[in-house]
């Protein structure tokens, strides 16, 4: 039986693209629904020909997701690239660390990408790099306009699934178009079947990169809150405390009011950023207040 990985899915057709057949347009198994599973961009699937002349199909099984995010829809994504402009908007770095945590969460690799370098000085530069030197996090610096850094840039999406993030105005539409002139999946099929589509809510999808890797156009997410993730688990997903953990006076220690405590050492010592720990201890109330409040209900 084919396999192939879905590009699109709306309005209950889902477009499988297979290195036999193409792309398929394809329903899924009534069994899906029945199970409340709906397939994903990204999501690697089993399917049968229907008609070889209309190129059509059916979804028979989807094979297991090693991720899958909620907004935007999409599976088996490999690589989060969080986009951050240097300077218009100013950088939003809670929400940056929002979406390193939600990464890390997922075990999808972050990636910090800093766009409009050429609007920022050397200086902005340097002290956003102090910030998140010891995160162990790939950085890249972008001028999406000039093409600057570009070429690194499709380097690390190569032969990966990578989603783009981050607040509006920092770029990613510019960044997507331009990534955009690189693909060279036969797109025309695709186009004509799912027309009925144009003018209704647009959904992920991926396109392909001349180097094969699959980036997927969405309308993306800016803002999010932190879910799914346990209050005592937060300090394993910054990696510049990993070194430091364990060596606390006290077990279970939150790293904020303890006595003794290593992490707010290697603050004190500039192992640890401050403004990035003040942003973990933002973090760490807001998860203790949605504890806190589970445990009245």
């Amino acid at each position: 039986m084919p396999l192939g990985i879905v590009m699109k899915g709306i309005g209950g057709f889902y477009y499988i693209k297979s290195s036999s057949h193409g792309i398929i347009e394809c329903k899924a198994r009534g069994i899906f629904r029945k199970d409340d599973i709906i397939p994903l961009p990204g999501d690697k699937v089993s399917f049968s020909i229907v008609d070889t002349d209309k190129n059509t199909g059916i979804i028979e099984e989807i094979l297991p997701r090693t991720s899958e995010l909620v907004r935007p829809a999409v599976a088996n994504v490999t690589q989060l690239v969080v986009v951050v402009a240097v300077r218009s908007p100013q950088p939003d770095f809670l929400l940056l660390d929002k979406m390193l945590i939600t990464a890390s969460l997922k075990n999808i690799k972050p990636i910090i990408l800093f766009n409009k370098i050429d609007q920022g000085t050397k200086q902005d530069i340097e002290r956003i790099k102090k910030v998140y030197e010891n995160t162990g996090y790939n950085m890249f610096f972008l001028c999406a306009k000039s093409q600057e850094g570009f070429n690194d840039l499709m380097e690390i999406l190569m032969d990966n699934i990578t989603v783009f993030a981050g607040q509006s105005g920092v770029g990613k539409s510019t960044i997507l178009n331009r990534l955009a002139g690189s693909v060279v999946m036969e797109t025309g099929a695709v186009s004509d079947k799912i027309e009925r589509g144009r003018h209704t809510t647009r959904h992920a999808e991926l396109f392909e990169l001349s180097n094969g890797g699959l980036v997927v156009d969405t309308p993306g997410f800016s803002s999010f809150e932190l879910t799914g993730i346990e209050l005592c688990d937060l300090e394993v997903h910054y990696p510049e405390f990993l070194n430091h953990l364990g060596g606390c006076r006290f077990n279970g220690c939150s790293h904020i009011n303890e006595p003794d405590c290593v992490v707010k050492e290697a603050v004190q010592n500039g192992y640890i950023d401050s403004e990035r720990y003040e942003r973990f201890v933002h973090f760490y109330s807001l998860l203790k207040k949605q504890k806190d409040q589970r445990y009245r209900k």
